[in-house]
C-alpha cells in the first residue's frame, strides 16, 4: 500500500489516497493545537502514541461490535483506513464534569455525573465548533433523525466499552470526542482517532491528568503523560 495524493491535512493528521479507491492512509503528526488552533505547539512522539493507541482501541471496539474505519497499521505513525465521508459533527460524551461543561453549568471539575451526557458540536473551525442540537442538525441537513439515533446508540456503546477498558488499566475516562463517517455504501462507522488528544484521562487514584489538558493548561510534563498512557496500554513493549 502506497501513499499517493494527499487529500486532507488537519491539525493532527494527514490523509492520503492509495491505489485502492476505498482505502486511505492516515499519517499522524506531532503537532498540537488547542482552543480551535489558537494555541499551537509540538508534543514529541505524540503521533506514534495517538496512532498506535487509536488502532488498539479500534480493534477492541470492533470485537465489541462497533464498526470503524481501521484496516491495518503499517508503521508507528501510519494506518490504512476505510475511505469515509466524515459526518460534520463532533460527538462528545461526558462521564465526569470537566472543562467547558464545568464552566457552562457551574459544576465543580471532577464531579461524577448522574449519567453520561451526549453533546453534538458542528464540525466547523471557522465558527468555533458551536454546540448544536437534534433540531438544528436535521434543519441544516447534517443528519437525519434516524442517523442521529444511530450515532447516539453507537456512542453510548463505545463509552461503555472504553470505560471498562480504561478502568482495567487504572485510568478514569472523564470525557471524550469522537467522529463518524459514511462509507461509500452509506454505512455509518466510527472514524478519526481515540487518544489523549480527544479524551480526558485521569489516573484513578491520584486524578493526575494524562491527556491534552496538560498542554491546554500549561501544566507541564505533557510528553510524560502521553507516554504513561502508552505504557499502561502495553504498547511500549
Amino acid at each position: 500500500m502506497q501513499k499517493l495524493e494527499m487529500v486532507y491535512e488537519g491539525k493532527a493528521k494527514k490523509v492520503f489516497k492509495t491505489e485502492d479507491p476505498e482505502l486511505y492512509i492516515v499519517d499522524y503528526k506531532d503537532d498540537a493545537t488547542a482552543f480551535n488552533g489558537l494555541k499551537k505547539g509540538q508534543i514529541a512522539g505524540k503521533g506514534v502514541i495517538n496512532n498506535r493507541m487509536s488502532n488498539l482501541l479500534f480493534r477492541i471496539l470492533d470485537k465489541a461490535g462497533v464498526k470503524n474505519h481501521f484496516v491495518e497499521e503499517i508503521s508507528d505513525r501510519e494506518t490504512v483506513v476505510k475511505k469515509v465521508t466524515i459526518v460534520p459533527l463532533e460527538v462528545i460524551v461526558r462521564n465526569t464534569a470537566a472543562g467547558s461543561f464545568s464552566k457552562r453549568f457551574g459544576v465543580e471539575e471532577g464531579t461524577k455525573l448522574a449519567n453520561p451526557t451526549l453533546e453534538f458540536s458542528l464540525k466547523d473551525d471557522a465558527l468555533g465548533d458551536p454546540m448544536i442540537n437534534d433540531y438544528h442538525i436535521t434543519a441544516l441537513g447534517v443528519a437525519t433523525k434516524n442517523e442521529i439515533a444511530k450515532l447516539a446508540e453507537m456512542t453510548f456503546k463505545i463509552n461503555d466499552v472504553l470505560i471498562s477498558y480504561f478502568d482495567s488499566i487504572g485510568i478514569e475516562l472523564i470525557d471524550f470526542k469522537i467522529e463518524f463517517g459514511k462509507t461509500s455504501d452509506g454505512e455509518i462507522i466510527l472514524a478519526d482517532e481515540i487518544s489523549p488528544d480527544t479524551c480526558r484521562l485521569w489516573d484513578k487514584e491520584t486524578h493526575e491528568k494524562l491527556d491534552k489538558d496538560r498542554f491546554r493548561r500549561d501544566l507541564g510534563n505533557v510528553e510524560d503523560a502521553y507516554k504513561e498512557v502508552f505504557s499502561r496500554l502495553g504498547l511500549n513493549k
